[in-house]
């Protein structure tokens, strides 16, 4: 910061010295006056800056002759003296001379003209000039120059008040905009009747925004007013983006000075590479605006950009003068203003005869009837001459310039801070007196601005400490009305907040709509914006993806747990809670079974009771039969559990019954597996019955077994009481549209596993003690269906373990393992009850024969058969004869080597073991 301060003095010096320098030089080679200006005389003289013509091309200082913003706002000054100079109340015995220079719209040779203002201040150094004769010379002293009137370019505004604040010149402009010049450390004798451009550019950003816009380019004449204007722009629009979303500038473009036709294209070919941005803020002079217009033509892009002009573009026709179909839609700022009436009749009624003051009259003339003078004349392209009968407005187009009311109100601001300077200064001399004439520039300054006065417009002219009016903007639209002529039309205005009438405004194409002009389109519903770097108002739309939701424009967050997004993912709802239901397919074929399964057992469970003093119901033990009945009908009754919604009560009769009615059917199962192993193992050593084979020790031993299951269950309430859960994970696919809860036991799959855990131990001994007893003789009881009771639900249980726990990650997890699990249990109970008793049923039902007392065997006949089974262990022939088949002596006594012996097959049927 310091070292940019230094060089802001480094060139201040620098710039003094070259000024003072250019002074000097030029004010000693400087005439009288200079012969292309106007000169008045008055008491007071005021000097006035005016671009009466262009920028000259190929190195010549002017161009063509300026008929509106040269020729009108000069005259309108002229006027303005007029009217002062007849007003006996204002500046009394003071008349306002003038001194008015043309600036060829050129800030260097503004300056070159604006010298002649000083010459009275610089003193020259006479001693060494002698006359012919010896005497010496008689000098004219020059005008004194006390403010100045201009100058209309904020470029040349700038250079020449760099000049006339070294000799304390105040300087009134009256179209100067530029923000720079509201620098007043700088531009300390600066004033001027139009608002800066930090007020126009507020009001562009407020129309902007006004109309949706987000996404604009700019375009800037090279030099201060364009430049700075631009700058302010900018600047407001970063402003405006932190506040309230943002205005983001597409591209920055600057014309040179002195501009090609190429230069021109290129602007636009630059423009075009950014499509989206069509709307374009423009501050640039007539000519550059012109040649912009020009090169869109050229282009082929006649309604493709949305012009907002600047005060330079204004309601002006010769901006846009044969591109109206290129301008048509145009927005433009212009400071408030009224068309004096008093100036038009004024103007109108000019003519070569009444206006002689007026240097350049003449060839305003004839550049504005298109004819020539007979003396020199610089009309080389028509023939016609002129006649001088010509009126302004009869015979030639007439429209007051839009800053001829800001020209008037500058001079009047002069003359009432010279009436009031003069008032405090000569109280008592009329006219001015030596104090007037001697006070400094400061002095004057300081009358300018604390006058307040109602301007010609009858608004109020006011400066603040700065030197700038306030901001008052008209608002205009270039279009097309309905008999297809082009015209600009009010549709708004700007009092330091935007009043735009959008109803009023028309669009190329006949575009109904406002236009667009934004670098993205609004993001959809339930899509987030990704700001691109830099580019607040550029963005890519992202789905808020999975169970996210879109929370505001720029962010997307996670749904809670038992949450998912809405349709349109502004919200988030309730994920719908489900259970098996009794009519799904996967509840419906176990039910089936286990409705199946339970008639079947209640059938042979009434059998076996109505029979119940039967040999065959006997010789099955029935009191493990009926414990092993109702295990497998609890096996069954579980299936109903499973599928029932879950509460507290059936989550707890799940936990109870689960591994139940196997514990009861494999602890029954195992204790007849483990009484026939005793039985036959104790008989191929001794004689002696095993101990605890009675039923009631067999009921007993199936009650001890049973037992462990329950209290491990009580340890399970205890440590985790039984609870329904809504299990949100389960069901949680890719697409939330088809994420449930499952609603559920809280029972995990390991402690399923753990709940049978006990009753597969038990199945599995069972299924070893069937394969110790798989020798026992064919028909001895039940051995042999009870192995391959065992061998069958082994296989089944081995099935069921892969696919329960292979299903853990399954959208269908709750429907397959519950179906797996009840199925499993089905089969158990239906091998179990098929295998061991459906065929006692049917020999009690459809054989009664069979079912009759034969014999009873003694324990004895128990062990024989049991050696004699051992002895079916050996290989056929190590066997007496080759005999496979049991056989047993009817005398137990007779020498088993006799021959004579009688053999017979014994039948173990009817032996209760």
């Amino acid at each position: 910061m310091a070292r940019s301060d230094v060089r802001v003095k480094l060139g201040s010096v620098w710039r003094v010295f070259w000024l003072v320098r250019t002074v000097v030089d030029f004010a000693l080679a400087q005439e009288t006056y200079a012969p292309h200006s106007i000169r008045t005389e008055g008491h007071l003289t005021l000097g006035g800056l005016f671009p009466v013509h262009a920028r000259g091309a190929d190195g010549t200082p002017c161009g063509d002759l300026k008929k509106e913003n040269g020729i009108q706002r000069l005259e309108a000054m002229m006027y303005a003296l007029d009217q002062i100079n007849q007003d006996e109340q204002l500046l009394p015995n003071i008349t306002l001379g003038a001194r008015v220079l043309d600036t060829c719209s050129r800030d260097t040779y503004a300056l070159e003209q604006s010298l002649t203002f000083v010459q009275a201040l610089i003193t020259k150094d006479t001693s060494d000039v002698r006359c012919t004769n010896g005497e010496p010379p008689v000098f004219v002293k020059p005008e004194k120059v006390v403010g100045v009137i201009g100058a209309s370019a904020s470029s040349v505004s700038i250079m020449v008040a760099n000049i006339l604040r070294l000799f304390q010149i105040p300087q009134i402009s009256y179209a100067s905009t530029a923000p720079e010049l509201s620098d007043d450390r700088r531009y300390d004798f600066f004033s001027r009747v139009v608002p800066p451009d930090s007020f126009q550019a507020q009001a562009m950003v407020d129309i902007i925004r006004a109309l949706g816009w987000t996404y604009v380019s700019t375009i800037a004449s090279e030099g201060s007013y364009g430049e700075k204007g631009v700058e302010a722009f900018t600047q407001l629009s970063k402003e405006a983006g932190t506040e309230r979303g943002g205005i983001c500038i597409a591209q920055s473009l600057k014309i040179p000075h002195n501009p090609k036709v190429e230069d021109y294209d290129k602007v636009i070919q630059q423009l075009l590479e950014t499509q989206h941005s069509r709307a374009v803020i423009i501050f640039a002079s007539e000519e550059d605006i012109r040649g912009v217009l020009g090169a869109t033509k050229r282009a082929n892009q006649v309604g493709h950009f949305l012009w907002i002009g600047s005060d330079s573009w204004g309601a002006k026709s010769s901006p846009i003068q044969q591109l109206e179909d290129v301008a048509e839609g145009a927005v433009t700022v212009l400071p408030k203003r009224s068309s004096i009436k008093g100036f038009d009749e004024y103007f109108t009624a000019l003519t070569l005869e009444n206006n002689r003051r007026n240097v350049w009259f003449a060839e305003f003339w004839e550049e504005n009837f298109d004819c020539r003078l007979l003396s020199a004349s610089k009309k080389e392209d028509t023939s016609r001459k002129c006649t001088g009968q010509e009126r302004i407005g009869i015979d030639s187009k007439y429209e007051q310039e839009g800053k001829v009311q800001f020209v008037i109100d500058a001079v009047y601001a002069m003359a009432h801070a010279l009436h009031n300077m003069q008032r405090d200064l000569c109280p008592d001399h009329p006219g001015v007196c030596p104090q007037m004439e001697s006070a400094e520039g400061k002095t004057l300054l300081k009358y300018i601005r604390n006058t307040s006065f109602n301007g010609s417009a009858g608004t109020s002219v006011v400066f603040n400490k700065n030197g700038d009016a306030p901001g008052r903007y008209d608002l205009f639209q270039f279009q097309m009305t309905n008999s297809s002529t082009a015209e600009y039309k009010v549709v708004g205005q700007w009092v330091e907040s935007l009043q735009l009438r959008l109803e009023d405004l028309q669009w190329p194409d006949g575009e109904q709509e406002v236009p667009i002009s934004v670098c993205s389109l609004p993001c959809k519903t339930g899509e987030r914006k990704k700001k691109v770097k830099g580019m607040p108002c550029c963005w890519h739309c992202e789905l808020c993806d999975g169970y996210q939701y879109q929370y505001d424009e720029t962010s997307c967050r996670l749904c809670a747990y038992n949450m998912r997004p809405n349709s349109n993912r502004t919200a988030c709802q309730p994920i719908p809670i489900v259970k098996l239901e009794w009519h799904s397919p996967w509840a419906i074929i176990p039910v089936f079974l286990a409705m199946l399964g339970i008639i079947a057992t209640i059938f042979v469970m009434a059998t076996f009771i109505r029979y119940n003093d039967t040999p065959i119901v006997r010789a099955s033990g029935r009191e493990l039969s009926y414990v092993l009945l109702t295990g497998i009908f609890l096996c069954y009754i579980i299936t109903f559990l499973m599928i029932a919604k879950p509460d507290v009560a059936v989550c707890a009769f799940r936990r109870i019954f689960l591994g139940l009615g196997m514990c009861i059917s494999y602890a029954a199962l195992l204790t007849k597996t483990n009484r026939i192993y005793r039985i036959f193992e104790q008989g191929k050593q001794t004689v002696t019955a095993p101990r605890f084979i009675s039923p009631t020790s067999q009921i007993a031993i199936t009650s001890s077994l049973i037992c462990v299951q329950l209290l491990g269950v009580l340890v399970w309430f205890a440590v985790d009481p039984p609870n329904t859960i809504v299990d949100y994970d389960e069901q949680k696919t890719i697409n939330p549209m088809l994420a449930r809860g499952v609603l559920k036991c809280d029972i995990t799959d390991l402690q399923i596993i753990c709940s049978l855990g006990y009753s597969i131990l038990l199945m599995v001994t069972c299924t070893i003690y069937a394969i110790k007893t798989r020798d026992v003789p064919e028909d001895f009881n039940e051995a042999k269906p009870i192995g391959f009771t065992m061998y069958t639900t082994c296989i089944v249980w081995l099935a069921f373990i892969p696919i329960f726990f292979g299903t853990a990650q399954s959208a269908e997890k709750l429907y397959i393992q519950t179906t797996t699990l009840t199925i499993s249990m089905n089969l158990s109970a239906s091998v179990a009850l098929g295998m061991l008793y459906m065929p006692k049923v049917y020999i009690i039902i459809f054989h009664p024969e069979l079912n009759v007392q034969k014999r009873k065997r003694s324990f004895k006949a128990v062990v024989t058969a049991a050696t004699m089974s051992s002895r079916l262990s050996q290989k056929p022939n190590e066997r007496p004869n080759g005999e496979a088949k049991t056989e047993l002596c009817e005398n137990p006594a007779a020498d088993p080597m006799s021959q004579a012996t009688k053999k017979t097959y014994v039948s173990y049927n009817n032996l209760r073991i």
